[in-house]
């Protein structure tokens, strides 16, 4: 079983190699490192650095040195993070101490969540129902976009040659996601939030066209929904089962249930695109949720083109969480990757013994790994936890 945690490359670097390396196997009985390689925007409490306590990571950057006849003549490029141009390649590092018997890599990527670059290219961003940008959001349908992510895996597999990779938002976003200081007057409902993440930016409506499906209809009722949200004092929910309800709930408007269906497609061939450029030695596996296909994943779908997920078991309970396995071995088949990934704050992972019981589950057979977040973000303490549940 792998059996990895989510780490920052800023994190190693302030606290060292070794000693991370340590924490890791002897005190959180792991054997690998999930190491971010490309990564968005945030205020991190960095409770165990001797540098800080709270850090800003650039918006955007890659962790990684990139190769640069991959990137030429791509409209859009990356930026490599100052930790890294500063303070050393701390995926080479890894992929060294691994042929030296230390734990395995994989690199922890984010795909299209990425506003610097939204900033820089808003020609490739999803775009909601009135046009309006959603700056976080390059769009999966976009070509400049998927050539982006194309020769970012690329370059890490071939370059440095990981045990897997893992693609963190390959999909369409939703409206609220923590950009910065987000506003929200009128009480948006789950439905609401949906309706206002659905793209339909020149990109997804001319691959839509090229697939039979008209989403023009589809554009004009959800602008019509959105405008009857704003309209009203108070919220309502216009659909009480949503999301539970799936995209049956709009099978009565056939235009847009036609436009949801497709919507899978621009997610799903981006990841067969990224599993055939990827080092055939590389894993490809998708992160995903619960209810990923409200971002446009369709685990069965991509479970077909790709090696296989990790399913975030975050808020859940240990039977919710067996219930999300059962369901993810169902959709991808017996013979792909299937693990779990628990995020370790408080008060969602309050004890020991809170952890244990959720983590359970994922010892079953049939379960190939566990992920944990985040080394960095959480007292050291919850590393023996982590330990603890695991030889449990």
């Amino acid at each position: 079983m792998q059996l990895s945690m989510w780490t920052y490359p800023w994190d190693i670097q302030d606290i060292g190699l070794e000693t991370v390396e340590r924490d890791l196997a002897l005190r959180a009985g792991l054997n690998m490192v999930s190491l971010a390689t490309s990564y968005h925007a945030g205020r991190f409490l960095q409770p165990r650095s001797p540098r800080r306590k709270a850090y800003f990571p650039e918006d955007g950057t890659i962790y990684f040195q990139p190769t640069a006849a991959r990137w030429a003549g791509l409209a859009i490029r990356p930026k490599v993070a100052d930790v890294i141009s500063d303070g050393g390649d701390v995926l080479r590092q890894l992929v060294r101490r691994r042929e030296a018997g230390g734990p395995w890599v994989s690199c922890w990527t984010v795909c299209l969540h990425n506003t610097r670059l939204g900033m820089l290219h808003p020609e490739a961003v999803t775009r909601n129902a009135f046009g309006d940008a959603n700056y976080y959001n390059l769009c999966p349908s976009h070509p400049d976009a998927r050539a982006y992510v194309r020769a970012m895996v690329a370059d890490i597999s071939h370059g440095y040659r990981p045990d897997r990779i893992e693609l963190e938002s390959p999909s369409f976003m939703g409206f609220a996601h923590e950009y910065h200081h987000e506003k929200d007057g009128v009480g948006l409902t789950p439905e609401d939030d949906f309706l206002l993440s659905l793209c339909f930016c020149p990109s997804c409506l001319d691959r839509a066209a090229k697939a039979g499906v008209d989403g023009e209809p589809a554009r004009k009722l959800v602008r019509q929904w959105i405008g009857e949200t704003c309209e009203r004092a108070v919220p309502k929910r216009r659909f009480p089962d949503f999301p539970a309800s799936g995209l049956d709930t709009f099978l009565p408007w056939p235009e847009l249930h036609a436009y949801l269906v497709w919507r899978f497609e621009p997610v799903t061939s981006l990841v067969a695109e990224l599993r055939e450029v990827a080092h055939p030695a590389t894993r490809v596996l998708i992160i995903d949720l619960k209810d990923g296909w409200l971002g446009g994943s369709d685990l069965a779908a991509l479970g077909k083109v790709c090696d296989g997920a990790i399913l975030c078991a975050y808020d859940m309970q240990a039977g919710d969480v067996a219930s999300l396995l059962e369901a993810g071995r169902a959709a991808l088949g017996p013979d792909k990757f299937l693990g779990t990934g628990y995020r370790l704050f408080y008060p969602e992972m309050a004890s020991p013994e809170v952890l244990a019981a959720k983590v359970k589950p994922a010892m079953a057979p049939g379960i190939d790994g566990i992920n944990f977040y985040n080394y960095g973000l959480v007292p050291a303490a919850r590393l023996d936890w982590v330990g603890a549940a695991l030889s449990a």
